[in-house]
């Protein structure tokens, strides 16, 4: 399994959650694990994804979803679990 770690946060608005589940349900890409919150009106969601049977290249995947949350209104960041780790350990 290749898990992965996508974070999304911007101005709340309807629909985040749907178009960026639609984008990596398209992909192939299966939800291992999701929260989301919104703080005074500003939308937070952290997914760990497996990202094992995609079909195209990884950096080609992060720079999809940077272009998808640019064209939603939020800032949506996906990384490699063992990247993720190592830049947030203590």
């Amino acid at each position: 399994m290749n898990r992965s770690i996508i974070t999304v946060v911007g101005k709340d608005t309807v629909g985040i959650i749907a178009k960026v589940c639609t984008y990596l349900a398209e992909k192939n890409i299966n939800i291992l694990d999701i929260t989301q919150t919104i703080i005074s009106g500003y939308f937070n969601m952290m997914m760990i994804v497996d990202t094992g049977n995609i079909t195209e290249d990884f950096h080609k995947l992060t720079s999809d979803l940077e272009e998808l949350g640019a064209s939603i209104g939020v800032q949506i960041k996906c990384q490699r679990e063992e990247i993720f780790e190592k830049m947030h350990r203590i």
